[in-house]
């Protein structure tokens, strides 16, 4: 049974909203769900581009206390289209972040790694900016300038340090931020932040203003108890190309209404992250500016949260790997050109370590994906794939099975091999491949899609 706030805390809670300038934000955080209309689509992504067989529909994102998110177009893109986000958060809202492990990381990542690292960092986060179009990454001091001027401008208008503001940016690598864009569009930005525009659309749009070559929004929601009090998480990701992390993948921003410190966010992330967005893969290349920020507004009532490990968080943990894991499937769904969504499992592996490793080996091979684009159950590819990782496998034991239908067992062609039910199985748009190695019990998944000439259509022209 969800709890309601006592007396004392909505005298304090009333208190705050006089002093806050988010009032009108939180008040409308009390409508209901049922109210909101369907979000209309704007134009996003890019042009011409069809949407993926395998999109999802966005969902419905109810009001979250503490956060008001609006779009404009700044400019970045020549067609139209919105190509510029921002978060605007409630007083003393935590966040945590999680960022590219590539070498020449983008002035943003730069940024949001800096601010959020320090004694006090991810204490007070403000705002969000994000951009697509322009990925500001390997444009040195020129582009760290940009994020800073662009950061400083916005947090004058907000009422905060720069330091609060967090900076995301997508898009074309090699080109530096014009953060005049961004400027000139925040009177729009504010006027869109106060706007009676229920949350569900401000996500929606949200999530169509972060696309580049993606060709459907991506987002998800979810809630926990916290100790009777129902908190709410949302969250919304980009990306369709580049998409072989080491680290968080993409971008994506996740919010929730609890009241959790910043370590114990971090910590949530790290947890997460490695069987989520660290699990998918569309074409091996790890993007420069990848990013995943969460955000905890504490607008819920619930207790704070301040150690990493308490008990009260096994509600909220599981939704927000729910949340996670979601954002990471569309990011494959949306794969360049893919036309299926593939899920890669190895069992038997020495550690959990080498089974990760045996697993990313095939889902990034484009031998098996060309394969799979073309339908064809060539467990031959797999073999080849495990076999040039170097990684413990018994040869004599290994195993292959596409769906229910075994194709390898015990390191040979299988008796019950049916190329007609193979064949049949492989027309599907959702495809499963176990392997087990024989060398052990450990055991990791990897999701992935197929590789087709729309992927080489699509990256041949990327920045006409």
């Amino acid at each position: 049974m969800t709890k309601t706030p006592t007396t004392g805390q909505k005298i304090e809670q009333a208190f705050e909203k006089a002093l806050d300038p988010f009032a009108a934000a939180l008040k409308r955080a009390t409508r209901p769900a049922e109210a909101a209309a369907a979000p209309a689509a704007t134009p996003a992504g890019k042009p011409g581009l069809a949407v993926s067989p395998l999109a999802v529909p966005f969902p419905t994102i109810p009001p979250i206390g503490g956060v008001e998110i609006a779009t404009a177009r700044a400019g970045f893109y020549k067609h139209e289209r919105d190509d510029l986000v921002v978060f605007r958060f409630a007083r003393g809202t935590s966040c945590a972040g999680v960022f590219t492990r590539h070498k020449i990381g983008s002035a943003p990542v730069d940024w949001c790694k800096k601010h959020l690292g320090g004694a006090e960092g991810g204490k007070d986060v403000r705002a969000l900016v994000v951009n697509a179009g322009c990925a500001n990454a390997f444009t040195g001091k020129a582009g760290a300038d940009a994020a800073r001027r662009a950061a400083s401008e916005v947090a004058k208008r907000f009422g905060c340090r720069q330091r609060d503001v967090m900076m995301a940016s997508t898009g074309v690598i090699g080109v530096v931020l014009d953060e005049k864009k961004i400027i000139a569009k925040l009177p729009d930005i504010e006027a869109g932040l106060d706007a009676d525009i229920h949350p569900s659309e401000q996500w929606a749009k949200a999530g169509r203003g972060i696309m580049t070559t993606d060709t459907f929004p991506k987002g998800s929601y979810a809630e926990a108890e916290i100790e009777g009090y129902k908190v709410r998480i949302a969250g919304i990701a980009k990306g369709s190309g580049m998409i072989a992390p080491d680290m968080a993948t993409m971008l994506a921003f996740i919010v929730t209404d609890a009241d959790i410190h910043p370590n114990v966010l971090k910590a949530l992330l790290g947890l997460h992250v490695r069987t989520t967005f660290n699990s998918v893969t569309v074409d091996g290349d790890t993007s420069t500016n990848d990013t995943a920020l969460l955000f905890a507004t504490g607008t819920s009532g619930a207790p704070r949260i301040g150690r990493v490990g308490d008990r009260r968080l096994k509600s909220f943990s599981a939704a927000l790997d729910k949340v996670m894991l979601d954002l990471a499937h569309q990011l494959v769904r949306d794969g360049e050109g893919a036309t299926k969504f593939v899920k890669v499992t190895v069992d038997g592996a020495a550690s959990p370590a080498s089974a990760r490793k045996l697993a990313k080996s095939i889902a990034d091979s484009p031998l098996v994906k060309t394969a799979i684009a073309g339908q064809d159950a060539n467990w031959g590819r797999v073999v080849m794939a495990v076999g040039k990782t170097e990684e413990p496998v018994d040869r004599d034991r290994l195993a292959i099975r596409f769906g229910p239908h075994q194709a390898a067992v015990d390191g040979a062609p299988s008796p019950t091999y049916d190329e007609a039910k193979m064949t049949a199985y492989m027309k599907n748009p959702e495809i499963d491949i176990t392997v087990d190695v024989g060398a052990g019990r450990a055991s990791a998944t990897v999701w992935t899609c197929d590789l087709t000439k729309g992927y080489i259509e699509i990256n041949g022209d990327y920045r006409s």
